[in-house]
């Protein structure tokens, strides 16, 4: 993979519940990171004794963050209906030339700033809530 615009990296919310994805506007950074969980199962018997991890198990994860500027209305209010009302909708994480990551995240954090003489900013912290499937690019 060669160099990505990083403007190209997008979250997109299902608007609706009907599989209709709009990108999440106004981002001006983006971030995702996958976690897994690692299960030790070393032993006294373990070779040399050298940790060993039991592949398969253990809770896998993904959180995105993203800060930006107000710039769609939709996008801004679907944002704070899934936050007040605990909602886990789908989600899409567009990564150039790697893939689609999709399934049900939970905002786990919206922050709102602004300045006097500047404008209106957010920030978005989402947390994985189910399965999620990654088709390539």
């Amino acid at each position: 993979m060669g160099a990505q615009n990083g403007k190209d990296l997008l979250i997109k919310v299902d608007m609706t519940g009907d599989g209709q994805f709009e990108t999440v506007a106004g981002l001006r950074a983006t971030r995702i990171s996958f976690n897994a969980e690692a299960v030790d199962v070393t032993s006294i018997s373990s070779v040399g004794g050298w940790r060993e991890l039991l592949g398969g198990a253990g809770v896998k994860s993904a959180s995105i963050s993203g800060s930006g500027v107000f710039r769609d209305a939709g996008t801004d209010e679907r944002a704070r209906a899934i936050f007040f009302n605990g909602e886990t909708p789908d989600f899409q994480i567009i990564i150039p030339d790697f893939g689609i990551i999709e399934g049900p995240f939970m905002i786990t954090g919206l922050d709102y700033a602004g300045s006097h003489n500047g404008e209106a900013t957010f920030e978005i912290s989402l947390a994985s809530s189910g399965l999620l499937t990654f088709v390539a690019d």
